[in-house]
């Protein structure tokens, strides 16, 4: 299949119905708008229902129903949009349903600005709403890994019967890049026997709830989500690394940043240093074993955001104390440039060559 120019939120829509989406409820936040629109244009054509919900509220309540019926359903926002889903999303959790959700992330806190930030790292990986429960986050950097993701996502979410979050960002939702619609052999995935679609007189009714009122029953529920996350961080990781044998220093950062990482990695290479890069595809499930394989005498792990450092939290908690842990970010929507990250490498490894 040849490759088309599309921008990236509408990417994330002709990805989606690639993967089977019928159902769209949303409400219009930039920077994410074009994809609202473009589903709203074309899931018509493919028999699907686009929804402009009256808040996000109603948006992710009309995303549970769906998905209490089986049905492969998304929804997507923007940062503040996002955070007025959190308690539709805990419900999600709580009663098993599978569900794409998209955040192209925005400035904050607050309305903030419609700049591209990463600043909804810790609502994403922790958890927004409330109760144990867990989110996959893909986080892509380039809107042919942010189309493979889209598909794989709802496979995910089926497979586990769990919501999965795209983490993106204005800068990814707003650029144009070639993409290809790869057709790739899915998952075997389980039927969906749970799905409140009807019984037709063949079966007993079933029941989506995550309201459990006893401890008796609260409790072995909680221990069964428990054992399911378990499941999904021994098999969903997803990172990309290099250099991480010899390396004098090692960079580390997710989605569009780790774009500029490249770059800044490229010139200190054309320096002379030893340079390794760690990218985390899978924002949770965490890629933790990948920092053992760095350099022991390595100077130390440099991560960089688009934030106040989140990323830094998981970063100290792989590397076990073993490397210093430094950070640099830029905020409120403004974006790190090569030459910062290299001048901050540079100062970590006490000067130039």
């Amino acid at each position: 299949m040849s490759k088309v120019l599309m921008k990236g939120n509408e990417a994330v829509g002709a990805a989606a119905i690639e993967a089977g989406c019928k159902y769209f409820f949303g409400y219009p936040i930039t920077p994410q708008s074009e994809l609202p629109e473009y589903m709203s244009r074309e899931l018509p054509k493919v028999g699907g229902c686009f929804l402009q919900a009256e808040s996000e509220i109603a948006a992710i309540n009309m995303v549970y129903g769906a998905a209490g019926a089986g049905v492969r359903v998304m929804t997507s926002s923007s940062s503040p949009g996002i955070s007025l889903k959190q308690e539709g999303i805990s419900y999600i959790a709580g009663a098993e349903l599978p569900c794409l959700i998209v955040n192209m992330m925005r400035g904050g806190p607050g309305l903030g600005s419609i700049q591209p930030s990463q600043t909804d790292y810790f609502q994403a990986t922790r958890g927004g709403g409330n109760g144990d429960y867990r989110l996959v986050v893909l986080a892509p950097s380039n809107i042919q890994e942010l189309v493979d993701l889209i598909i794989e996502g709802f496979d995910i979410a089926d497979q586990y019967r769990n919501p999965v979050m795209v983490l993106g960002d204005g800068m990814l939702g707003q650029m144009m890049e070639p993409v290809e619609f790869k057709k790739k052999e899915g998952r075997k995935l389980p039927e969906k026997t749970w799905a409140t679609n009807g019984t037709g007189g063949k079966r007993e009714r079933n029941i989506v709830n995550s309201l459990y009122i006893s401890t008796e029953t609260l409790e072995p529920h909680n221990i069964h989500l428990i054992e399911k996350y378990k499941e999904i961080t021994k098999n969903e990781v997803k990172v990309e690394s290099e250099g991480l044998e010899d390396a004098e220093i090692v960079l580390t950062a997710f989605g569009t940043v780790a774009r500029v990482v490249n770059t800044a990695v490229k010139t200190l290479r054309e320096k002379g240093y030893k340079v390794g890069v760690i990218r985390p595809i899978t924002l949770w499930p965490y890629p933790y074993a990948e920092f053992k394989k760095i350099n022991p005498a390595c100077k130390g792990v440099l991560s960089v955001e688009m934030n106040h450092g989140q990323m830094v939290d998981d970063v100290k908690i792989a590397v076990e104390g073993k490397f210093p842990v430094h950070f640099y970010g830029r905020y409120g929507g403004a974006v790190p440039s090569p030459k910062e990250i290299v001048d901050k490498s540079l100062e970590i490894l006490g000067g130039g060559k």
